[in-house]
């Protein structure tokens, strides 16, 4: 089980990390908005990482 939770963190810093590096990259839209887009994608990453650590701890109560 400490696997799958470690597998769940690291994705979810590379996903955090590919986040930030490509923000700034793609068309001239997306550039003005960058700072908005980042935080929003930021955002949907925290809620994201924080459903899924409740998943597994509800995995983990009832049915492990």
């Amino acid at each position: 089980m400490s696997i799958a939770i470690a597998l769940v963190i690291v994705i979810a810093i590379i996903a955090g990390v590919s986040t930030f590096l490509l923000a700034g990259k793609g068309d001239e839209d997306y550039r003005s908005n960058a700072g908005r887009n980042t935080k929003n994608l930021s955002l949907i990453y925290l809620v994201v990482m924080i459903l899924s650590f409740v998943a597994v701890g509800v995995y983990i109560k009832w049915f492990a």
